[in-house]
């Protein structure tokens, strides 16, 4: 039962960005990948989520054992995997719970399910809204219209919460948000974080593993993990910066 990337190689057109990433995450633990701009590390989350932008030239994507690399991105979900987006797309006319309902009812499908009755759905929203402390009129608003930016974040993870994936990546989730929203998304990612799901956070700074301790920290520069260790790493990141990690690329 892990999340498994072995010697991934992503690149677009002309240009190499993973270059032979391998790392392992298993349920009940939670990792973070940090590393200054142009890593990789967006690159890696998209293509662990079969983004058709990039091209996977080598290495392997495992769910569980059941290799993915090849799959369709439903289909990754299928098996488990989710994606938080750094950027939201703002979609006007869907309402958060009808968006929520749709994609509940797809994995039921994919799964030879019917729909998830109404009455059960509500109820299902009602719970998730209330663990993350979120009044139910949020799921009534269409699907991040005029949002801030902290709650397009908790939206994110009020999706983590309603799909219950294996798997969660989060691709910068903490960028952009005051402290008083970073505190709200962290809490709400601790709420979610259980010896059943594991997390793999991709962060530029520290300071949301203030909120949200990782039990694995990896340092990735030019699309290559070249450190990893415990929360301490992201400390030792803080206080000197990247200029000794690049010096190990």
């Amino acid at each position: 039962m892990t999340l498994q990337v072995k010697d991934l190689e992503v690149s677009v057109p002309e240009e190499d960005i993973v270059r032979g990433v391998s790392l392992e995450v298993k349920p009940g633990e939670i990792h973070a990948i940090m590393g200054p701009n142009g890593s990789g590390k967006s690159t890696l989350c998209k293509s662990l989520m079969g983004n058709p932008e990039y091209n996977i030239d080598g290495g392997q994507i495992l769910v569980d054992g059941e290799d993915v690399t090849d799959e369709e991105t439903h289909e990754r979900a299928q098996e488990g995997l989710f994606l938080g987006f750094q950027y939201p797309a703002e979609v006007s006319g869907i309402r958060v719970s009808e968006f929520l309902k749709e994609a509940v009812d797809a994995q039921r499908e994919e799964r030879g399910e019917d729909p998830m009755p109404q009455s059960e759905f509500n109820e299902l929203l009602r719970e998730k809204l209330d663990l993350l402390d979120m009044e139910e009129d949020y799921a009534r608003r269409y699907l991040n219209e005029g949002f801030s930016g902290g709650e397009k974040k908790r939206n994110e993870i009020l999706q983590m919460a309603v799909l219950d994936p294996k798997y969660a990546i989060l691709d910068e989730i903490d960028s952009g948000l005051d402290i008083d929203a970073l505190q709200v998304v962290a809490k709400g990612i601790n709420a979610l974080a259980d010896n059943d799901r594991g997390i793999l956070m991709i962060t530029h700074y520290q300071r949301i593993l203030d909120h949200v301790e990782p039990d694995h920290v990896h340092v990735m520069v030019d699309g290559k993990i070249v450190e990893s260790g415990g929360p301490e790493l992201a400390h030792k990141l803080e206080d000197e910066g990247y200029e000794w990690a690049k010096e190990l690329a």
